[in-house]
């Protein structure tokens, strides 16, 4: 198991260039409270006790239970998207290098939250494709200097919002006893939530699905993803699930919980779901993205990061996870 952890300001990616180590000596997490009243008070964890996988059957029964409680009965996707539209014109991403077509992958969800994924197809290709995923700041379009950086290396993208951002919709739903609302936030997700359903499902499976589909009809030799903030956060649930992402690149996505000591860290809905991180906490998700022949997943923060994460809290278990 490799896990590359490192706090940078600026990162060249995926084009051979090696990345450094930050090495730790600290065995326990030490994390001060915000609170201005307890400022001295310090809160210490034995790392390796909240690490639950040392072994390959863990790791194959976390996953299980993951798909499980995600998917409940279903099982891990394997069904195809729900409409691909095939050279589509977008005057967004007009005029980019290496380009060769944009197709539409349309996956339509329960509720009618839907999600739509554009396939950047490179003219001259590396034969690999980078799934890439945007945070809560709005859709793909505000990572297009990332897509086209990507395809002037060569590499094709599979881009994607996060739910209710950029082209995804915000579907009128009805709730027993509540009436109809109209979903805006991902805060609103708790109120689709049940016994037989998550909302985590609509962070993942459009990815699943659409994957589904490349997987029948084209011929990479690699996966790769990367997403930033809650796009990093969809990296790395998403690649601790789906063992065809052979590296990921989480930048600004999370830090276990108990080293969130700002406000800023909380972090949205999706990254206090009491009931999935009792199954697999970050420590696991991150073992978890990293485990397999040829894998990787490597963890980006920015040092002042004026969002999320920032600092080198990291160091406080680089190791124990390395």
């Amino acid at each position: 198991v490799v896990i590359l952890i490192i706090a940078i300001f600026v990162c060249g990616f995926l084009v051979g260039k090696s990345i450094p180590y930050f090495k730790s000596t600290l065995d326990t997490l030490t994390v001060k409270s915000t609170n201005s009243d307890d400022k001295n008070v310090k809160y210490e964890n034995n790392v390796n006790s909240l690490i639950h996988i040392k072994n390959q059957t863990d790791v194959i029964n976390k996953r299980s239970f993951l798909i499980e409680y995600i998917w409940k009965d279903l099982g891990f996707p394997s069904s195809m998207p729900s409409s691909v539209e095939t050279n589509v014109h977008d005057s967004n991403f007009s005029n980019m290098n290496n380009l060769k077509q944009i197709d539409k992958i349309t996956i339509n969800m329960e509720h009618d939250v839907n999600s739509i994924a554009y396939l950047f197809h490179s003219e001259k290709s590396n034969n690999k494709l980078v799934i890439y995923h945007q945070g809560h700041d709005g859709g793909f379009v505000e990572g297009k200097r990332t897509i086209e950086f990507l395809l002037k290396n060569n590499y094709s993208v599979l881009a994607f919002s996060m739910p209710l951002l950029g082209m995804n919709n915000q579907p009128l739903v009805e709730l027993e006893n509540e009436g109809t609302i109209k979903l805006m936030s991902h805060s609103q997700f708790f109120y689709l939530d049940s016994n037989e359903f998550t909302s985590i499902k609509y962070f993942v499976e459009p990815i699943a699905v659409s994957l589904n589909y490349i997987d029948k009809n084209y011929d990479f030799a690699s996966y790769y993803m990367v997403g930033i903030s809650g796009g990093g956060w969809t990296t790395t649930l998403y690649s601790a699930i789906d063992p065809r992402i052979t590296q990921s690149y989480s930048i600004a996505g999370s830090l276990p919980i108990n080293l969130r000591s700002s406000p800023e860290d909380l972090g949205d809905y999706e990254q206090n779901v009491p009931s999935l991180y009792r199954i697999a906490n970050y420590l696991d998700l991150y073992i978890l993205d990293s485990y397999g022949e040829n894998r990787k997943h490597v963890q980006i923060f920015n040092k002042y990061d004026p969002c999320c994460f920032s600092g080198d809290s990291f160091k406080n278990y680089e190791n124990q996870i390395e």
